[in-house]
């Protein structure tokens, strides 16, 4: 600023010499241009300056906000925490509803703030846990009474999307002495193993332990060892429980697709089918269902309960097609229903396999590929929770295809290729 007060000084005395410029008129438009050059320099100088000067701050700017980083949560720690509406002692937890939501919806518009419990209302609830009689209604007659911690989430997770023979192996492990039977300590240890602990997300995006204190008593917890924890249980009870769990959300998802009526229609099904999938052919899936899918027809809760105990055996489901079919090849309709049959022991329904076979054969030949298939029923039993968010290069690329073949799909319309 003071070499700028100097040239303006400079500049004053020169101007006001008698001899240095001839006529008042050509002292303006000279004074003029002189200071339009004056501003014009300072405004050159300035933009370089803070250019040159604008690397630094940003660069620390950068490194400080790597470091205030905080790590990335697992999915399942995402939808956790956002379905979870209360909190004991600091810690979230889900309720038996928030449970049931968690598993039925994407996700949840909460209007409240989490309700912070004392332990007078734990307590009750406990009480109230031990005295509750078993029932594919068990966590809707909990509603909002009922304490689920993260650990237990994962657990329940398990119990919907694996086949029971898991989870007996597992109980027998722990069973020492062959009775049938846990006490509550090693129950937390079957939890544990099952659910596969509390887990977070490392730096690197990999999912790592982490630690869970079970000093807490839970609605589970009080439901099966009582409030106190001295019960013991036993397998039937265990394995009655695991049902009537998958039974109450099998028939809370039927409800909410088929709009409360008694059965569900084809494109109705579909639709559930395809709810949490997030694979890069879902476009066509859904014009098949549009176009091949006639309407009319309509699934049975039985027939759709059949169908849902196939799909937690799908790992079942892939090693029988290895044995009856050829695996890099698509399957027919009898090879996969021998598949199905060699997986669960059950059939299933004419009218299930038909609405299965239009919505996933991709090219008229009455065959789906199974590997396609069985990725989109995985998004599907795991509810989006296997889904990773696309980012990147690769993540726009993927969309910019999707929308390009959309635009041309809607361009030519029903004529197909314009060759």
């Amino acid at each position: 600023m003071a070499s700028w007060g100097r040239l303006a000084v400079i500049l004053r005395g020169f101007l006001r010499r008698p001899g240095s410029l001839g006529g008042v008129g050509l002292q303006r438009a000279v004074g003029t241009g002189i200071l339009g050059s004056i501003i014009g320099s300072g405004v050159i100088y300035y933009y370089q300056y803070h250019a040159k000067s604008r690397t630094l701050p940003f660069a620390v700017y950068a490194e400080q906000q790597k470091e205030q980083a905080a790590p990335q949560l697992s999915a399942r720690k995402v939808r956790f925490i956002q379905f979870a509406s209360v909190k004991y002692e600091e810690e979230s937890y889900m309720t038996p509803r928030d449970f049931l939501y968690s598993v039925m919806l994407e996700n949840v518009d909460r209007k409240l703030q989490k309700k912070h419990l004392k332990k007078e209302e734990v307590n009750k609830m406990l009480t109230a846990a031990s005295k509750a009689h078993a029932g594919n209604s068990l966590f809707r007659n909990f509603g909002d009474n009922g304490l689920i911690s993260y650990t237990e989430y994962l657990f329940l997770l398990t119990i919907l999307t694996k086949p029971h023979t898991g989870f007996h192996i597992a109980f027998k492990m722990l069973d020492i002495d062959g009775n049938e039977h846990v006490d509550k300590k090693e129950f937390l240890k079957l939890k544990k193993i099952l659910g596969k602990s509390k887990i977070r997300a490392s730096k690197d995006g990999s999912e790592i332990p982490a630690e869970e204190g079970d000093s807490v008593n839970t609605t589970l917890q009080a439901y099966f060892f009582g409030k106190n924890g001295e019960n013991k249980l036993q397998y039937r009870d265990f394995h009655r429980f695991m049902e009537d769990l998958q039974a109450e959300v099998q028939e809370m998802e039927f409800l909410q697709f088929s709009k409360g009526m008694d059965t569900m229609r084809s494109e109705d099904f579909a639709e559930w089918l395809m709810h949490y999938t997030n694979e890069e052919d879902n476009e066509v899936y859904w014009e098949n269902m549009r176009k091949k899918i006639p309407a009319g027809q309509s699934i049975t809760f039985d027939e759709f309960k059949s169908f849902c105990l196939f799909t937690n055996n799908l790992e079942d489901f892939a090693f029988s097609v290895k044995m009856v079919s050829d695996a890099s090849r698509p399957i027919g309709m009898a090879q996969f229903k021998r598949a199905v049959r060699i997986a669960t022991g059950h059939d299933l329904s004419e009218n299930v396999l038909d609405t299965v076979f239009k919505l996933f054969d991709m090219d008229g030949d009455n065959c789906l590929s199974h590997k396609e298939f069985i990725a989109v029923m995985e998004d599907r039993v795991l509810r989006g929770l296997k889904v990773q968010p696309q980012h990147g290069f690769s993540g726009y690329w993927k969309c910019v295809k999707r929308e390009t073949l959309k635009g041309a799909q809607e361009a030519l319309g029903e004529t197909g290729c314009p060759f």
